[in-house]
């Protein structure tokens, strides 16, 4: 009997959690047994139905899932005249968006995990497979498994489960290891051509006696070793790491992953934005990052620079934040407040001074060869001008070095018809005695600006960057910092207490006061409606009434309810709060009873 599927945890489109069958499944992971345990339609290799009858029953539970054809259903009842419903339905991603799919809980036809049934057609196939887990994934609800049968190989299911599938069954690893290939993480090979078995059987294995049948057990034991490491990736919040390696192992799978990056909506809307995970930019995909094109995004289209000097181009540094290197420690000596600095790097593109430790702009970690390529090239070029089209500045100083840096700054300026300053002789290095003496020489008789100024104004940009363009002058018109940077408390002129700046993400911390402010305010509200109850600790996702839809995990968000009013931080987007019938929606910071 099935119990539920609930999600632990997240990364992206990827899930940790438990399929609670007949015996509980930690997922992503394999669900063979527990499936021929059931008495499964599917497990017993039956025919999938074609055309409108693609619906079909497999596990007992309550109800018939909707769209389901009538022959099935009588089909169902003379195999298994003790089971009264179903909890498991197959489905064809072709065919998925033509039914309405119900949730869990609904009465008469709740299903708790789907699968797929033309699955292995996209085996092989990048962007079919990306349409299939998209299509099925978007339209059956949030707390549901998706179980994809027939395609999972130690190689691939990595992929899979970084894209959305959250199980499998050992079956294509069971066919390759009775047709003699012995699979690993990186490819298969015919055990006729092999002289050593790869792995660590390699020197307590007899090769001449390792025949099909350890083949077999070989294959699945090692899927389930890859499924392992998956669900630690997921726990660190690090899958898209590894994919980036391990996608390379076959030219689909690599496919499969840059289509998946183009489909935007439905990687951003499950995206974080935040993690304590650095983010590791060692190949030239992770500029595909949602991470990384999110920052982009909403420096390019919420942030506005709110400072009347020069602006300073200058390279990024290794260390994070870039203000406490010994490199910008340097560049800050010669500058001295005089200009507004903005970073330049791959793979994030443009970081203005207030938003250096907003995520991932301090959590991320590159190659450093002192060459770019034409990608990174192209990728900040076009950055640093969507950046300057849109905020203007009485003049420009590029204190940065030949080799990528001037390059893309001279693209730029040619493009927009700039007249650029440059304080670093060719050949030269950006931290040299001349080049600090000319930076600071070009910026002589400039006017600096405050601290309190250049606090505000990082509070302000925070707001912007996450709620959106001019929330923070609508949320902070008149406000006082205090306490030393990063940490920063934003005060009203009464000296409450409105939030904080969280400095090792970049974020803003609200009371309840300051809740209550941005609910007054013209800013935009990540709002969490909730039923009639007073939380306490956290929101349950069966107590939520509604959620924005722009919601992410890891956003500010209030929650209002007929009984409470409190402020605190998403643990799932918004769609998934509202489909959701488990799991945490909400933690809750601060909460006051009406």
């Amino acid at each position: 009997m099935t119990d539920y599927f609930e999600i632990h945890a997240r990364d992206g489109a990827a899930r940790l959690g438990e399929l609670r069958l007949s015996e509980p499944v930690r997922t992503p992971g394999l669900v063979d047994d527990v499936l021929e345990d059931a008495g499964s339609l599917w497990a017993a290799d039956r025919a999938i139905p074609e055309g409108d009858d693609d619906v079909l029953t497999v596990l007992p539970h309550r109800g018939f899932p909707g769209g389901t054809d009538e022959a099935v259903q009588e089909s169902f009842a003379v195999e298994y005249p003790d089971v009264e419903f179903p909890s498991a339905a197959v489905v064809s991603s072709e065919s998925v968006g033509f039914h309405e799919i119900p949730g869990p809980n609904d009465p008469e036809s709740g299903a708790d995990a789907y699968i797929v049934s033309d699955a292995r057609s996209a085996v092989g196939h990048g962007a079919a497979l990306v349409e299939a887990v998209v299509a099925v994934r978007e339209a059956i609800p949030a707390d549901t498994a998706l179980i994809f049968s027939g395609v999972a190989t130690p190689r691939n299911v990595a992929l899979l489960a970084y894209a959305g599938v959250d199980a499998f069954d050992a079956s294509r690893a069971v066919i390759k290891g009775t047709q003699g290939k012995y699979l690993t993480s990186e490819g298969e090979y015919y055990l006729e051509d092999l002289e050593e078995l790869p792995g660590p059987l390699s020197e307590e294995t007899d090769i001449e006696a390792f025949d099909r049948e350890d083949c077999v057990e070989h294959n699945v034991a090692a899927l389930e070793a890859e499924l392992s490491i998956v669900r630690q990736r997921i726990r660190d919040g690090r899958l898209r790491d590894y994919i980036e390696g391990q996608a390379r192992h076959d030219q689909w799978l690599t496919a499969a992953m840059r289509e998946l990056d183009d489909q935007w909506a439905y990687l951003e809307e499950r995206t974080p934005i935040l993690r304590e995970a650095e983010l590791d930019a060692s190949t030239a995909d992770a500029i595909r990052r949602v991470e990384i094109q999110r920052f982009a995004d909403r420096v390019t289209t919420r942030y506005r620079n709110r400072f009347k000097n020069p602006l300073v181009l200058t390279p990024c540094s290794a260390r994070k934040p870039y203000s406490e290197s010994k490199s910008h420690g340097r560049f800050h000596d010669a500058i001295q407040w005089r200009a507004h600095q903005v970073s330049m790097t791959s793979p994030i593109g443009v970081v203005p001074q207030e938003l250096e430790t907003t995520y991932p702009a301090q959590h991320y970690d590159s190659v450093v060869t002192g060459r770019w390529s034409e990608d990174e090239k192209r990728f900040v070029a076009s950055v640093l001008e969507r950046y300057l089209e849109r905020n203007e500045y009485p003049r420009i100083v590029a204190h940065v070095p030949d080799e990528g840096y001037r390059d893309i700054v001279e693209r730029v300026e040619d493009s927009l018809d700039l007249d650029v300053t440059y304080t670093v002789a060719k050949g030269a290095h950006p931290t040299d005695e001349d080049s600090i003496a000319a930076l600071s020489s070009e910026l002589s008789g400039e006017l600096k600006y405050s601290k309190r100024e250049r606090e505000h104004n990082t509070v302000r940009a925070i707001a912007d960057y996450l709620l959106g363009d001019g929330a923070g002058d609508d949320l902070f018109p008149d406000i006082q910092t205090t306490s030393r940077y990063p940490k920063i408390q934003i005060r009203d002129d009464e000296e409450t207490q409105l939030a904080t700046m969280v400095p090792n993400y970049g974020t803003l911390s609200f009371t309840l006061e300051g809740a209550k402010q941005w609910v007054d305010s013209d800013a935009p509200v990540k709002r969490v409606e909730i039923d009639n109850f007073v939380p306490h600790g956290s929101v349950l996702a069966p107590g939520i009434v509604d959620a924005d839809e722009d919601i992410r995990v890891g956003d500010e968000v209030v929650v209002e309810g007929p009984k409470a009013f409190g402020v605190g931080r998403a643990e799932m987007f918004g769609a998934e709060m509202v489909e959701s019938t488990r799991g945490i929606g909400a933690e809750i910071r601060h909460v006051e009873e009406r």
